[in-house]
């Protein structure tokens, strides 16, 4: 059963940020701003990530039959993972996975369900390690069976091979959809966060629902950060907003090269892991 989590105590993103990169320099996906691998996996995932898609890596990612091992395992295992489509990092995903979760108990060092949430924020990735290509496992999230907004990164143009646009049915505003019907009634992007959510739930991991929300839409950046989807937002859906973003001040501004001594932190999120997921789950 999940926690309840406090009040939010929000953070002033400008109290935390890598001294040795500006807090605009982040994200910057100008085209002849980012290596040429983060272009080509954006425009790979705009061109197939369609809902048939999503719907049909859904059903065979739930079957939760490509291994059991603990959330540790999974992180050690990360470290043989780059992400093609980040512009801000070129060092393994495990790195970044403490980095994130110190960043979080700096400033929230009661909070021990949202230092867990930031180490485990990623663990969705294993799935390019199972074979699955990245272009359906990192990046930023969207909704399919609606219009894409423009505010998504490369912008609209960069669906225009999208066999969904031109489907009547869902290529409008609302889509599929209906006003104001939630999120989580909403079918994302096929990637690493709803895999990760969908595995913390089916092991029965006892995060509190701000820190699932926060595992399955820390990467819908059209959504917190730019203020699109509204319109398919429920009255919860905006409430989560603020663990979101609150969030993703860690998880965004910890991106540097200054690395944790993972060593000796290790003991403390072993413990805590075993508090929120414990043993080995099914992945």
């Amino acid at each position: 059963m999940s926690v309840a989590a406090e009040p939010i105590p929000l953070t002033d993103p400008s109290e935390y940020r890598p001294e040795k990169k500006e807090e605009s320099n982040f994200r910057d996906f100008r085209i002849h701003a980012v290596p040429e691998r983060v272009f080509l996996t954006y425009q790979e995932m705009h061109t197939k990530q369609t809902l048939e898609f999503a719907k049909n890596r859904l059903e065979s990612w739930t079957k939760f039959n490509h291994a059991e091992m603990t959330i540790m395992e999974a992180i050690e295992a990360l470290n043989g993972l780059v992400d093609e489509s980040d512009p801000d990092v070129d060092f393994p995903n495990s790195l970044h996975a403490f980095q994130t979760a110190e960043a979080i108990r700096k400033k929230h060092p009661t909070k021990e369900w949202f230092q867990v949430t930031g180490l485990i924020h990623d663990l969705g990735k294993m799935m390019a390690l199972w074979g699955e290509p990245q272009w359906a496992v990192v990046g930023d999230t969207f909704p399919v069976g609606c219009l894409p907004d423009e505010s998504i990164v490369f912008g609209l143009e960069s669906f225009s091979e999208n066999p969904d646009l031109k489907n009547d049915k869902l290529n409008t505003k609302l889509g599929i959809y209906s006003e104001n019907c939630g999120l989580e009634n909403v079918t994302m992007s096929w990637g690493h966060d709803e895999y990760l959510y969908r595995v913390l739930k089916a092991n029965g991991c006892s995060l509190p629902e701000e820190g699932l929300n926060i595992i399955r839409f820390h990467s819908f950046y059209p959504w917190h950060t730019c203020g699109a989807y509204r319109h398919l937002c429920s009255n919860k859906d905006i409430e989560m907003m603020k663990w979101v973003n609150e969030f993703n001040k860690f998880d965004l501004y910890s991106k540097s090269p200054d690395m944790p001594d993972v060593e000796s932190v290790l003991p403390y999120y072993n413990e805590l892991v075993e508090k929120f997921c414990p043993g080995k789950l099914r992945w």
